[in-house]
C-alpha cells in the first residue's frame, strides 16, 4: 500500500499529491492492465508459433526454438496467472516487465541463428519492431528505461547482424543499405513509440489530476450541502427548512437556464398550523437602561450571553426560540412535533430564565429581573416574505401570550388558565390578578396566575447563608459587571459552524468511534492554534486518501473488457448518457498536429527504406511525389496559422486558411476527412509499388543496370526482398495509424482491417520466382508464413491498444463531465448558501462572516445616523380571524405573506439599494437605510449623504403604500399602512448562535417605534429632527403637535405629506 501523500487544497497546485499515490493510480489504471494485455496477446503468439512449429517442422531438428517458446510460454502464462489472481506489490511489476522483454528477446535471437539455415539481415526485423514499439507501449517501464531498453534492442540486432554479415561468405555490397533500412525501421519503431509513451503519460497525469479534482469538488459539495443544512437549521426548523431549500435551487436553476418563473398568483407561503403548544414570551426589566450606558461591543456580548443562555435552557426544556425582539424573547414547546407535556416545559423554563437573572442580579448587582407570560393554545407557524425570514407564530393565543409577559410581574411567570390546566398539579400557583394591569386581559375575562418557584422555598430556608460580596466591582459601570460576568457563561458566537465544517469522512469515522473531522471550505483568515491547523491538514489528507484509494479501486474493476458500469455500454464503450457520447465524438483533440507530423515521419521513412531497398523507377518517384504534395497540403493545414500568421492580415484569402487551421483540432467534420486520407495515404504508399515491380530485378546499389541481379542474395530472389520490406513497410503504416491516439476507435479499426486484409490477400496471391512459396526451410525462416504472422500479430497488438486508449480518453471524458456538473452544484451549493445567509444578514455583514477573511469576532457596528422605518398594517389584526373557512387563519396569512413579499420586491429596486429590511413582526415591517457603509467610514460620510437616506426611506414609505393600494384594489379590502420614521445612532450587531439574528438597538430604533405606533392610518409621521432635515431636502411636513411616547415624555412629531413628497423626492434617484 502507498504512503499516504500530503494533499494541498490550493488551486494554484492543481491538486497535487505526493508520488506514491499517483504511481498506485498509474499501476492500477494503466501499467497493470497493458502489461496483462502484452502477456495475453504474447501467449497467443507463442502459442501460434508452437502450433505452427508441430505442423510444419520435425521436433527434434529445432529443439533450442521449441525449449525457447515453451519456455517464454510457460513464464508468461505463470506471470499472467499471477497478476491476475493476485495483484503483487508495483515494484515486482518492473521486474516482470523485465523479463517479459528477456523473453522476448531470448525468443527473437533464437530463431534468429536457428541451425541449419542461413543468416539474412531482413530475419526477425518485425519481431525487434514489436518488442521496440511494447517496451514503450505496454510494458511498465518510465520513459528513460523505455528508451535504454529499446535502443540496446534495436542496436543489438543491427551489430550482430552486421558482424555475422561481414564475417559469413558472399556478396557484401547490399549489406550497407539494407542494415540502413533496418535501422530506419528500428528508428521509426522508438520514435513513435516514444511519442506514444509520452502522450499516454500526459493522458494518464491529466486523467489522474480530474480524478483528484473531482474528489476535491465531491468533497466541497458534501461540506457545502452539510453547511447550507447547518446554516439553513441555524434560521428555521427542519420541518419546513427542506422545502425552502428545493425552492431555493429551483429559482437558481431556472434563473441559470434563463427560464422564466411559473406564473403563480401568489407567493409561495411556508407556514404551518400547530395545536396544542405552549408560548412564552419572556422580557428583560431594566435593560434598556443599562444598553444605554453600554458600547457597542459590550452590548452585542451582553445579549449573546444573555441569550445564548436562554437558548441552552430552551433546548434542556424542549422549547424552540422563535425570535429575538430587542430585549424580548419569545419561544414555543411542541414544535414541530407535538408534546404532552408542552405546558411543563415552558413553566420549567422560564423559571430557569428568572433564576438565571436572578444569578447576573446577585452576582453583579445590576438592577434587571425577568418577567414572563405563558399561554396555550394554537399557533400557525413559518417564515413570510422574500427576504430576512424568520421563523415566527402567528394566532390570538400568541397574541394573548404577548398581552401576559406585558400584565406579569417582574421575577414571576404569568400564566393563563388554559396554560394551568394543561400543568395540572406540578406547580403551586396563586392569583396574578392580570386583568387589573392589563384592559384587553380584562375584557377578554382572562384569569391568570403565577407560579411559584419550588426554589424559592429552599431560598427562604437558607436566607441566613451570607450572599456573594459585590461591593468590590460596584466601581466599575454597570455594564462593565454585566459584560465581565456574562462572558463567563461562554455562549457560542454567532456562525461559529462556518469556520469549521465537518469532514465528509465524518459520518463513517463516528460509527468506528473516531473524532469527528472538520475540514474548512477556504483558508480562515485566522485559526486559533498551529495545533489545530496542522491536526485539520492530517485529517483533509486522510480524507483524500481514503477518497483516492476507493476511486482506484473502482478503475480497478471496471475494464474496457468488461461491460460492468454504469456509465458504459458494454464491450462498446459507448456511453450510456447519448449527450456524453455526442460530447465525446465532438470533443477538441489538442494534441492532433503532432500527429500528422508522426504520420509524415513514418511516410519519410517509408520512402527512405523504400529508396534503399527497391530499384528507383518512375512510378516509385510519382507515387510518393503525390503522396508527399498530400501530406505537404494537410502539413500545411494544420500550421498555417503559425505559418502564415504575419501575412495574413495582407492577403484576406490567408485569412481564410487560417481561420480554418484554427478548426483542424476543434471541429470533427474536418479533422477526420483529413485522417482519414492521411493513414489511407500511408497505408497505400507502402505497398503501392509491390505489384508494378514484383517482376523487376532489385538493385542495392541505386541503379537500374541488369548486371546488377548478379547481387542476389542467399538461398532467395530478389522478390523476395522487396516483399519482405514492402510487409515491414505496411507494419508501419499500421503504426502510423497508431499514433492518431485520440481518434475515434472504429475508425482505426475500420481502417486497420481493410488494410489487414488487402495486404495478405496481396502477399498470398502473389506468384513469385524462385522458392519463395515453395520453401523447404524452418518456418521462422520463411518470409510468406512470417510476412502473415507479423501482420496479424501487429493489427491485434494495434487493436487491442486502441481500445484501451479509447477507453483512457472516455474515461478522461467522464471524469471531465463530472467535474463539470460538480463544480456547478458546487457553485449552486455557494449561491444557496450566499442567499440563505443574506436573508439572514445584510450582505457586508455577510461578508464578515463567510469572505476570504473570515472573522470569528463578535460583529458589532455603532453609526452616527442611520434612519429607521417601521410600517405597520394595523387593521390586519382585525381582518385575521380563525375559522374553518379561512383554514383557521392560513388564508389570513396567505394575505399577509403577498404584503410583506411585494413589500420585498421593491427593495430590488436601484432607487431602495441602500434600504435594509431588518425583520417583520407580526404584520409590522421594519426597515433601515444607512447601514451599507464600510465599518469605520461611517463617520467620513458627508451630512448631505446621510440625509439622503432619510430621503429614500421617505420615499420607501410612500412606496410600501402605493403597493398596498394595488393589493387593496385585486383583494378587494382597505388597508391602510401607518408609518413611522426617525433617524440618529443605532448600534448594528450579530447574536444568537443557534439562530444567529440581525438587529439594531439604540434609542433611535425605540423613537421610531413610538413614531409608528402613535402614528395615524395613511400618514408617516417623523421626529421634529427628521422633519427639518426632510424640509432642507424638499418635503412638505406638517407638525401634529405634542404627543406623548412611553418613556420619552411628550414629543413634538410632524406627519410628511406624502401627495407632494412623491414629486420632490424624485431627485434621490
Amino acid at each position: 500500500m502507498p504512503a499516504k501523500g500530503k494533499y494541498f487544497f490550493n488551486e494554484g497546485d492543481e491538486g497535487r499529491i505526493s508520488d506514491p499515490l499517483y504511481e498506485k493510480y498509474r499501476y492500477t489504471s494503466q501499467q497493470h492492465p497493458l502489461l496483462l494485455l502484452l502477456l495475453f496477446i504474447a501467449i497467443l503468439f507463442w502459442t501460434t508459433l508452437i502450433i505452427i512449429f508441430f505442423v510444419t517442422a520435425e521436433a527434434g531438428s529445432h529443439l533450442p526454438f521449441l525449449v525457447a517458446v515453451c519456455a517464454a510460454l510457460a513464464v508468461f502464462a505463470l506471470t499472467y496467472l499471477l497478476l491476475c489472481v493476485e495483484s503483487l506489490l508495483r515494484r515486482c511489476l518492473a521486474l516482470f516487465g523485465l523479463v517479459a522483454w528477456l523473453c522476448f528477446l531470448t525468443v527473437g535471437y533464437v530463431s534468429l541463428f536457428e541451425t541449419g539455415s542461413g543468416y539474412q539481415l531482413w530475419e526477425q526485423v518485425p519481431f525487434f519492431l514489436f518488442i521496440i514499439f511494447t517496451v514503450y507501449t505496454m510494458l511498465p517501464f518510465g520513459m528513460r528505461g523505455a528508451v535504454i531498453i529499446s535502443v540496446v534492442s534495436a542496436l543489438s540486432h543491427i551489430v550482430v547482424l552486421t558482424v555475422v554479415s561481414v564475417t559469413s561468405e558472399g556478396n557484401k555490397e547490399h549489406i550497407p543499405f539494407q542494415l540502413l533500412a533496418n535501422a530506419v525501421i528500428f528508428l521509426c519503431g522508438n520514435l513513435m513509440g516514444a511519442f506514444h509513451k509520452r502522450q499516454m503519460q500526459v493522458a494518464s497525469w491529466d486523467l489522474y489530476r480530474y480524478t483528484l479534482k473531482c474528489i476535491q469538488v465531491r468533497m466541497k459539495l458534501k461540506i457545502e450541502k452539510r453547511q447550507q443544512e447547518n446554516l439553513l437549521l441555524s434560521i428555521l426548523p427542519a420541518h419546513i427548512s427542506m422545502e425552502m431549500k428545493l425552492a431555493i435551487i429551483e429559482r437558481l436553476k431556472e434563473t441559470n437556464d434563463n427560464r422564466q418563473m411559473h406564473d403563480n398568483n401568489f407567493h409561495s407561503l411556508y407556514v404551518k398550523r400547530h395545536q396544542n403548544v405552549s408560548i412564552l414570551y419572556a422580557d428583560i426589566v431594566g435593560f434598556t437602561r443599562l444598553a444605554s450606558d453600554c458600547s457597542p461591543k459590550e452590548l452585542v456580548v451582553m445579549l449573546n450571553e444573555l441569550f445564548g443562555k436562554f437558548d441552552q435552557i430552551a433546548k434542556e426544556n424542549e422549547c424552540m426560540r422563535i425570535k429575538i425582539l430587542g430585549d424580548c424573547y419569545y419561544c414555543v414547546s411542541g414544535l414541530p412535533v407535538s408534546l404532552p407535556v408542552h405546558a411543563r416545559n415552558c413553566v420549567k423554563m422560564g423559571l430557569d430564565m428568572c433564576e438565571a437573572i436572578k444569578q447576573v442580579r446577585e452576582a453583579t448587582g445590576v438592577d434587571i429581573n425577568m418577567r414572563v407570560g405563558i399561554h396555550s393554545g394554537n399557533v400557525l407557524c413559518g417564515v413570510i416574505g422574500l427576504r430576512k425570514w424568520q421563523y415566527d407564530v402567528w394566532s390570538h393565543d400568541v397574541s394573548l401570550a404577548n398581552r401576559m409577559e406585558s400584565a406579569g410581574v417582574p421575577g414571576r411567570v404569568h400564566i393563563t388558565e388554559a396554560t394551568l390546566n394543561h400543568l395540572g398539579k406540578a406547580y403551586e400557583v396563586e392569583e396574578g390578578n392580570g386583568h387589573l394591569r392589563d384592559p384587553y386581559l380584562e375584557s377578554m375575562n382572562i384569569k391568570t396566575y403565577l407560579v411559584v418557584d419550588p426554589r424559592s422555598k429552599q431560598c427562604l430556608s437558607n436566607s441566613h447563608v451570607p450572599k456573594a460580596r459585590v461591593n468590590d466591582g460596584l466601581k466599575m459601570r454597570a455594564s462593565v459587571r454585566m459584560t465581565r460576568y456574562l462572558e463567563s457563561w461562554g455562549a457560542a458566537r454567532p456562525f461559529a459552524h462556518l469556520s469549521h465544517r465537518e469532514s465528509v469522512s465524518s459520518d463513517c469515522s463516528a460509527s468506528q468511534g473516531r473524532r469527528r473531522k472538520e475540514i474548512p471550505l477556504c483558508s480562515t483568515g485566522r485559526q486559533r492554534t498551529s495545533d489545530r491547523n496542522s491536526s485539520q491538514k492530517g485529517r483533509i489528507e486522510e480524507d483524500i486518501y481514503d477518497e483516492m484509494m476507493s476511486t482506484i479501486e473502482g478503475l480497478s474493476s471496471t475494464t474496457p473488457w468488461c461491460g460492468r458500469s454504469d456509465d458504459f455500454c458494454g464491450f462498446s464503450l459507448i456511453f450510456a448518457e447519448p449527450g456524453l457520447e455526442k460530447e465525446y465524438r465532438t470533443i477538441p483533440i489538442l494534441k492532433l498536429k503532432s500527429y500528422f507530423v508522426c504520420a509524415s515521419f513514418v511516410f519519410l521513412c517509408i520512402f527512405v527504406i523504400q529508396m534503399l531497398i527497391m530499384p528507383k523507377t518512375a512510378e516509385l518517384g510519382i507515387s510518393f511525389g503525390v503522396v508527399a504534395i498530400i501530406i505537404a497540403l494537410i502539413l500545411f493545414v494544420c500550421f498555417a496559422e503559425k505559418c502564415l500568421k504575419c501575412c495574413s492580415d495582407q492577403w484576406p484569402p490567408l485569412r481564410h486558411l487560417c481561420a480554418v487551421s484554427e478548426k483542424v483540432e476543434t471541429m470533427p467534420l474536418l479533422r477526420l476527412p483529413l485522417a482519414v486520407i492521411t493513414i489511407a495515404a500511408l497505408l497505400i504508399i507502402a505497398i503501392f509499388n509491390l505489384t508494378t515491380e514484383k517482376n523487376k530485378p532489385a538493385n542495392f546499389t541505386g541503379s537500374n543496370d541488369l548486371n546488377a541481379t548478379n547481387c542476389a542474395f542467399e538461398n532467395t530472389t530478389h522478390s523476395c526482398i522487396e516483399e519482405t520490406y514492402y510487409a515491414y513497410c505496411c507494419i508501419l503504416g499500421f503504426i502510423a495509424c497508431s499514433v492518431f491516439l485520440q481518434m475515434s476507435f472504429e475508425l482505426k479499426v475500420l481502417l486497420l482491417s481493410i488494410a489487414v486484409t488487402v495486404y495478405l490477400i496481396i502477399f498470398n496471391t502473389l506468384q513469385h520466382k524462385g522458392n519463395y512459396g515453395n520453401s523447404t526451410r524452418f518456418f521462422i525462416k520463411e518470409p510468406r508464413i512470417m510476412t502473415n504472422l507479423y501482420l496479424v500479430l501487429f493489427y491485434i497488438t494495434l487493436v487491442l491498444l486502441a481500445k484501451q486508449i479509447d477507453y483512457y480518453c472516455r474515461l478522461d471524458c467522464l471524469w471531465k463531465n463530472k467535474f463539470k456538473k460538480e463544480h456547478e452544484q458546487f457553485e449552486t451549493m455557494e449561491n444557496v448558501n450566499r442567499l440563505l445567509l443574506e436573508n439572514v444578514l445584510p450582505a457586508h455583514v455577510a461578508a464578515y462572516f463567510i469572505g476570504e477573511k473570515r472573522n470569528e469576532d463578535w460583529y458589532h457596528q455603532s453609526y452616527d445616523c442611520v434612519c429607521v422605518m417601521f410600517a405597520s398594517v394595523p387593521d390586519f389584526k382585525v381582518f385575521y380571524t380563525e375559522c374553518d373557512v379561512n383554514k383557521e387563519g392560513l388564508e389570513c396569512l396567505r394575505l399577509l405573506n403577498e404584503i410583506i413579499a411585494d413589500f420585498d420586491e421593491l427593495l430590488l429596486k436601484p432607487k431602495f439599494s441602500g434600504v435594509e429590511k431588518i425583520k417583520t413582526i407580526g404584520s409590522t415591517y421594519m426597515a433601515a437605510a444607512g447601514l451599507s457603509v464600510t465599518p469605520g467610514q461611517e463617520n467620513n460620510q458627508d451630512r448631505e449623504r446621510q440625509h439622503a437616506h432619510i430621503g429614500i426611506m421617505v420615499e420607501y414609505g410612500i412606496a410600501l403604500m402605493s403597493k398596498l393600494d394595488g393589493i387593496n384594489r385585486h383583494s378587494f379590502n382597505n388597508f391602510r399602512l401607518r408609518v413611522g420614521i426617525n433617524h440618529g445612532p443605532v448600534i448594528a450587531g450579530v447574536i444568537g448562535a443557534r439562530k444567529p439574528q440581525y438587529d439594531i438597538w439604540g434609542n433611535t430604533v425605540n423613537v421610531a417605534s413610538r413614531m409608528e405606533t402613535t402614528g395615524e392610518l395613511g400618514k408617516i409621521q417623523v421626529t421634529e429632527e427628521t422633519s427639518k432635515i426632510l424640509q432642507e431636502l424638499g418635503y412638505s411636513c406638517e407638525c401634529r403637535g405634542l404627543i406623548n411616547v412611553k418613556g420619552k415624555g411628550e414629543l413634538r412629531t410632524y406627519f410628511v405629506c406624502t401627495e407632494t413628497a412623491k414629486f420632490q423626492g424624485m431627485g434621490l434617484n
